[in-house]
Parts: C-alpha cells; sequence; structure tokens
C-alpha cells in the first residue's frame, strides 16, 4: 500500500494445491482472512495458479513446508481493531500481508470488496458503537479535508477501528472513490517516516507501505506500541522465511530477524 496499498506488481501469487486434511486442521487458523481465502476458493471456476505453484505451501503461513513458521506467529492483546477491505484475489496471494494482521490482531475483520455491492456484515461493524472506525488513507486524495486526521483521538467508550484497503495503490484508490459508506467515516492520514522495507512485491516507490506496516503504524498512533512493534518484527520474519523459501536456503532461527521477534516475548510455542 501507499498508505494503503503498495503500487505493486505480483512477484509471486501461487496458491499450490492443499496439504493433507490433517495438516491443515492442524495449522490453519480460521481468521477472517482464511476465511474470505475459503470462500473466494469455493467461488473460483478454475484454480489460482501462478509461479512457484508446484510447491506445496502451508495452510497456515503460506510459505513452502520446509519454511512454515506457524510456530512463530505471535499473540498480542490489542485493543484497537482491524477492519480490511480486499479487492478480489488479494486473498490468494501467498504474499498478502494483511494475513499477518489477523495473525496476530484477534479483533482483525476481512471483507471482500466489490463495486456494486457491500457486505452487510461490514456496514454491520462500521455502526458498532463499540468501534470508532477510521479509514487509513493519503489525505492529498480526499476531496473533503475536514474528514481528514493524523491523530488517533482516544474516545470514551469505543475503540478505534482501522479501516484498511488491501489493494495495490490503483486498485485501492478505485475502492476509496466508489465506496460511499465510507465516505462519513474520518481518514487517517499517515505520514510515515521510515521507508518501506517489504520485498515481497515490487513497487515504484519506497514510501508506498504494505498493508502490514501500515497497521504497525495505526497501532503506534493507538498507543500500542509494544503491538505495532511486534507486528513489524513478525512481517521480517515472514519476508525471510518467504524468500529464502523461495531461493531455497535454509532458515537460520538464530539471526537477528528471529531473535528480533523473539525478544519481544509474545511468541508461543517458538522452536528451541
Amino acid at each position: 500500500m501507499l498508505i494503503p496499498s503498495a503500487k505493486v506488481q505480483p512477484l509471486d501469487l501461487a496458491v499450490s494445491p492443499e496439504p493433507p486434511a490433517a495438516h491443515a486442521v492442524s495449522l490453519l487458523a480460521l481468521h477472517a482472512v482464511a476465511r474470505l481465502r475459503a470462500t473466494r476458493l469455493a467461488r473460483s471456476l478454475k484454480p489460482f495458479i501462478a509461479r512457484g505453484s508446484r510447491k506445496e505451501r502451508c495452510t497456515g503461513c503460506r510459505v513452502m513446508h520446509s519454511h512454515c513458521l506457524c510456530a512463530l506467529r505471535p499473540s498480542v492483546p490489542t485493543q484497537a481493531g482491524v477492519c480490511l477491505i480486499m479487492c478480489d484475489i488479494e486473498p490468494l496471494k501467498p504474499s498478502n500481508t494483511g494475513w499477518l494482521i489477523a495473525d496476530m490482531v484477534a479483533d482483525t475483520a476481512a471483507f471482500g470488496w466489490a463495486r456494486t455491492a457491500v457486505d452487510p456484515a461490514l456496514l454491520e461493524m462500521l455502526a458498532d458503537p463499540q468501534w470508532q472506525p477510521y479509514v487509513v488513507f493519503p489525505g492529498e486524495y480526499v476531496e473533503d479535508a475536514a474528514r481528514v486526521v493524523t491523530e488517533v483521538v482516544p474516545m470514551e467508550g469505543k475503540r478505534p477501528l482501522f479501516v484498511l484497503l488491501d489493494a495495490t495503490w490503483s486498485e485501492a484508490r478505485k475502492m476509496f472513490r466508489k465506496s460511499p459508506y465510507l465516505d462519513h467515516l474520518p481518514v487517517l492520514s499517515l505520514q510515515p517516516e521510515q521507508l518501506s522495507n517489504y520485498r515481497l512485491r515490487r513497487s515504484k516507490r519506497d514510501d508506498h507501505l504494505c498493508t502490514s506496516e501500515v497497521a504497525a503504524l495505526c497501532l503506534e498512533l493507538a498507543g500500542e506500541p509494544h503491538a505495532a512493534d511486534t507486528l513489524s518484527a513478525y512481517l521480517d520474519v515472514f519476508t525471510s522465511h518467504y524468500l529464502n523459501a523461495k531461493n531455497s536456503v535454509r532458515m537460520d532461527l538464530e539471526d537477528a530477524v528471529h531473535l528480533r521477534l523473539r525478544s519481544l516475548g509474545e511468541v508461543p510455542n517458538a522452536p528451541t
């Protein structure tokens, strides 16, 4: 994402045949993105096949079995929630990082986007009085400047809900323009100081952040720095496993990215 999605070209979008059912059940956490992926696959008329599809991937982390990182999945309680509105094939991409958010943030919802229809459950969530939704999008593209905010202001009785448009940058701009049910919500415009570290898809601009990087910035603004740091560290570990699997490089579980995630102290069942 640019801040909702990077302007990217797919590097590896393969979804290989599912592994044996017993393995899938033991590893696949049926969080919102996993359920959306399953729904999307169920209505597909043909398999979603791209580069790298000859090798089976773990259904729990979408990385090749030899480099599975399911045991490294962090668990961090958060006050904030995340609502992912995902472009049609985004849940199918093994490199999608919205999946990482759903792995870690318990209150993550995921909905498919369509121009002519909206999921009633999405509207219900946006209207739920427990939430204060923010659409995360660059303020320069918002016609009504009064909607744009740069801070997350705590509201009594409400929890922040970050609405992320999970798509390529061109798709996210279309989604923002053609989703009138978002027009009444404040727009959180992020001002990241760091450049993107995401290396799984190519972007023409270094200031275009992937979805999990955006979510980490949102968590920081919401006053949850530990959750933000953990999500950032988890992205680095995922990227390392993904690229090393792609290049047939053996994992080093004692390298800097793994030690950083481990030092945050919220990694259950980490291998020893």
